[in-house]
């Protein structure tokens, strides 16, 4: 880092699988780093692994698709930790469901927590990093953006995440701040792993199957993400902004 003291980062769903990779390369990069999860509990298990390799991080919990619990998890990372202007919104649930059977209540809820939670984490954060002339806002979008049989709400929401980003690109740029999108491919996770679950198949078989049409031969892993991640993060990525990278092991249109 070129500035004295450590930024402060928010990684929201870190506290398992892709999330909790994310925060803790960046707390291995000098960043202190709120872990926010739904309840404070989930996130003691990274923030126990980042104070373990030296690092230093806050568990928060909170409901980022919740206006209030957004405003208050913010303000105490901020009075906590420090200033926000690292954001990364990871948060993220499935209602998988073809669409004939798939609930309002399905539909709303993968809608609250990936687009309602990223836009209010983002508008709640932007006031630190303008501030600060300085700021960073990845936000994890998904392959399944360009359609997924079974995931019409989160696929929806994932493309969402992407106007969301080029926008908040062309708004936030001149005060500093970038904004980007990872949109992963297959990872290994429990997500990935109640995907297998709902289409009747073992976890193995489905990564094997998934293996098979994955032009580098393997499956991602959370910290694949992380590494990207890190990168759009960095003081030298200042001039990436409003690019969805797409993170899948091969070629995505």
């Amino acid at each position: 880092m070129s500035t004295t003291e450590p930024r402060v980062a928010i990684v929201t769903g870190a506290g398992r699988g892709i999330g909790a990779a994310i925060a803790q390369r960046l707390a291995s990069d000098g960043l202190k780093v709120a872990v926010l999860d739904l309840a404070e509990e989930q996130s003691q298990k990274t923030v126990d692994a980042i104070t373990s390799a030296g690092g230093q991080a806050l568990a928060v919990g909170a409901d980022v698709s919740d206006e209030d619990s957004v405003k208050a998890a913010v303000a105490k990372v901020a009075d906590e930790l420090g200033a926000p202007t690292v954001l990364v919104n990871n948060a993220g649930i499935i209602r998988d469901n073809l669409l004939f059977k798939m609930t309002v209540d399905d539909w709303d809820a993968v809608m609250g927590v990936h687009l309602r939670g990223a836009f209010l984490m983002s508008r709640e954060t932007q006031k630190y990093m303008t501030e600060a002339g300085f700021g960073r806002i990845v936000n994890l979008s998904s392959v399944s953006a360009l359609g997924s049989r079974g995931q019409a709400n989160y696929s929806a929401a994932k493309a969402g995440l992407q106007g969301f980003t080029k926008t908040l690109a062309i708004e936030l740029g001149k005060f500093g701040v970038t904004t980007n999108a990872i949109a992963p491919g297959f990872i290994e996770s429990d997500m990935t792993a109640a995907t297998a679950e709902r289409i009747g198949i073992s976890f193995d078989e489905f990564i094997e199957k998934t293996v098979a049409q994955i032009p580098v031969a393997r499956s991602g892993k959370p910290e694949d993400v992380a590494h990207l991640a890190s990168f759009l993060i960095s003081e030298g990525a200042g001039y990436v902004n409003g690019q969805v990278i797409y993170a899948g092991g091969g070629p995505f249109d």
